[in-house]
């Protein structure tokens, strides 16, 4: 009778080691594979939500809605209410990269928004929670409503599609909150995810390392893209926006003006 002969512990060790090696291999690979899955179903959720917009624009005349963020108690105005007819499934509402909020365990700058905590006195329309919940702004300057906020000017309001030049306009974006409103003035954050309803509006809510130095948008001629960081300040914003001067800190943006988090990305 012939006895059988297992591994011995050298050998054992040698197959754990070279399993070891092909993982260390394998692992940035399927990290790249993972983030690259994720962008795409990114990518893919603005351009449903082209879709949803295309339609209603389509079915107002070519208008965005009234208002982007006004008269949210009967949600007539907000689009996070008025698309609600226009798509079924409220997961397009969150990027893969950002899929929870603060209080569900979210990290910043990849955190959802929640407007049932940052503005409960406000949204009250819907009851159901996962509609008020989303990684996605709009851009304001699109509405077609004379409601401003503070210095702003409603003449910048682009209000309806057919824009010239439509590709370099935003519509819709990975965005720390439900809406942004960007002026050229405005300077990047000194912090990555310094987006937090305290820290107010501006173009600190869209400029966020989401993903690898880029955000993913959506442009008025439905188009998406992803665009680097420091490439936010040259897109039409507004009608007014002068990206030829666009937040110029001691004459001019060099490397050095960015904040440090921001130097390495082109």
């Amino acid at each position: 009778m012939t006895r059988k002969r297992g591994f011995t512990l050298i050998e054992l060790l040698v197959v754990i080691a070279i399993i070891a090696v092909l993982m260390a291999i394998l692992m940035p690979s399927l990290r790249r594979a993972r983030e690259q899955a994720r962008a795409v179903v990114c990518q893919n959720h603005l351009k449903q939500w082209s879709l949803c917009l295309a339609m209603y624009t389509s079915d107002h005349d070519g208008h965005f809605m009234p208002g982007i963020d006004e008269d949210w108690d009967t949600g007539r105005y907000s689009w996070i209410y008025t698309l609600i007819p226009y798509y079924e499934e409220p997961e397009i509402r969150l990027c893969p990269k950002a899929p929870r909020t603060l209080e569900e365990g979210g990290t910043l700058p990849w955190t959802a928004w929640d407007v049932s905590i940052t503005n409960p006195a406000e949204f009250t329309y819907l009851k159901d929670r996962k509609y008020k919940i989303g990684s996605y702004g709009i851009n304001w300057w699109i509405n077609d409503s004379d409601l401003v906020v503070g210095a702003h000017e409603a003449s910048g309001k682009w209000r309806r599609t057919g824009q010239k030049n439509a590709g370099t306009i935003p519509v819709l974006m990975d965005c720390g909150f439900m809406l942004v409103r960007p002026e050229a003035y405005d300077p990047p954050p000194e912090q990555d995810g310094e987006f937090a309803w305290s820290f107010g509006g501006g173009m600190r809510r869209v400029c966020t390392n989401r993903h690898h130095g880029n955000v993913h948008i959506l442009f008025m001629d439905w188009s998406t893209r992803k665009v680097g960081l420091k490439d936010l300040w040259t897109l039409k914003w507004h009608r007014a926006f002068d990206t030829a001067n666009a937040w110029t800190p001691a004459g001019g943006v060099v490397a050095s003006n960015w904040p440090a988090w921001m130097r390495r990305f082109e």
